[in-house]
């Protein structure tokens, strides 16, 4: 998430190494130039070359940084870029990062993950007017800095119905959202999540004729991207409550979500949730196969690559402008939620990098989780997906249509508390 998530943990989990054969990234030392490179450069070089600045912690996060990387290397198939990777060990080296990169001239565009780098590339853009630069999950108003954000409470919506759909199949009294660092844009995850579930309580009334229970949402701003541990006391906690699907919003924090969710199934004797966990970014579906039900995907690949294109564009003409805002969202494969299909790209790319999957039983595992969920249910998700995309003020939710949750955009405190409130949520 961020977005959502963007640190590096040390978990006994299987990292999912995206793309097989590329050369390793380069390390920057805190508050230093950068002292050895590593690109990914073919002979001939290709025509341009591009640089991407992982947040703290980078590659390895399971979710947004790893992403990254795959629209990367995307851009490198498919539009024929070099490519640098450039780490970002703390927020002090954003700055020397950023400018050593500029300064060199090479790149025909430099892109930073992660809204924690807005600040540093307000600061180079202004200094390096000519240099093109994109930031994900940020907006930095300098005419040569694209903004690529995301529409999270369109895919959390989805979540959020599907959530609220299944709580109630399986008799649950509560469903929670567990997130990281209190920003505004995690209010957006928490505002459709909570349209979606109520949504999707209307849906099963209607299905099966029966009145329905609201049911109870937690939430629990953990204040970090990168402390399992939280993540999973937060996930206990609302466990204990009563509920029965948990939303991680939470980056790295949320493997905490996972591991708990996990292992309250398997104490019941459990293969398949409830408890389930819902994944965030990627497809998280595969880390704990039968207890996540799906993940909101938030595909920065999608946006690394579209900055890529733009900047091509523009270098050749094609585009007058480069800089403004480019808001990616369920219409543009920007935001989604997970399919099994997600799932078998997903773990192809890891056994061909090397990875001991066992991609067969994990896919089998999914599939047998999400066949003991009725097919109306997510039936019911496809088709909300639909109408998100065509006529957001036609579906509602309680009192709130979903254009009024995309009216509130961007939010503030004020405004999360107003849907807050609508939702009944806390």
């Amino acid at each position: 998430m961020k977005g959502i998530s963007r640190t590096v943990i040390a978990v006994t989990v299987i990292i999912v190494v995206l793309i097989a054969g590329l050369g390793a990234w380069f390390y920057i030392k805190s508050q230093q130039a950068p002292t050895t490179t590593t690109t990914t450069t073919t002979s001939p070089a290709h025509k341009y070359a591009i640089a991407v600045v992982y947040d703290i912690g980078g590659r390895g996060d399971l979710s947004f940084n790893d992403m990254a990387y795959l629209g990367a290397m995307r851009a490198k198939q498919e539009l024929g870029v070099d490519v640098t990777e450039v780490q970002s060990v703390t927020e002090q080296d954003y700055l020397p990062n950023l400018r050593t990169l500029a300064s060199s001239g090479k790149y025909v565009v430099i892109i930073a993950i992660g809204f924690l780098m807005a600040s540093a590339v307000d600061t180079v853009a202004k200094e390096y007017p000519n240099q093109l630069f994109a930031i994900i999950d940020a907006q930095v108003n300098e005419p040569n800095v694209l903004s690529v954000l995301f529409k999270e409470h369109e895919g959390s919506a989805l979540v959020g119905a599907l959530a609220g759909m299944v709580a109630h199949y399986y008799n649950c009294s509560a469903v929670g959202v567990v997130l990281g660092m209190e920003i505004p844009v995690l209010y957006k995850f928490e505002a459709g999540y909570y349209w979606g579930i109520r949504y999707g309580e209307q849906i099963y009334a209607q299905q099966t004729g029966q009145p329905v229970t609201p049911l109870k949402i937690f939430y629990t701003y953990t204040g970090s991207f990168n402390d399992v541990g939280k993540g999973r006391t937060a996930t206990e906690a609302q466990l204990a409550q009563g509920a029965c699907v948990v939303y991680n919003v939470a980056g790295a924090t949320g493997l905490g979500i996972i591991q708990a969710v996990q292992a309250a199934g398997q104490s019941a004797g459990k293969q398949f949730g409830p408890p389930f966990a819902i994944g965030v970014d990627s497809d998280q579906d595969w880390i704990a196969p039968g207890f996540v039900i799906a993940s909101m995907e938030k595909r920065v690949d999608v946006g690394v690559f579209e900055a890529v294109k733009r900047a091509i564009d523009y270098k050749e003409g094609r585009v007058a402008q480069f800089g403004g805002v480019l808001e990616l969202g369920l219409s543009v494969g920007g935001v989604n939620i997970s399919s099994v299909d997600d799932l078998q790209t997903f773990l192809q790319i890891a056994a061909q990098a090397g990875k001991q999957v066992n991609a067969t039983e994990i896919i089998q595992k999914v599939q047998a989780m999400r066949s003991q969920i009725p097919s109306w249910i997510w039936d019911a998700v496809g088709n909300l997906r639909s109408q998100l995309i065509n006529n957001p003020s036609g579906v509602k939710a309680g009192n709130l249509t979903f254009a009024d949750i995309e009216n509130m955009v961007p939010f503030d405190a004020s405004k999360i508390g107003q849907v807050r409130q609508a939702l009944n949520v806390g």
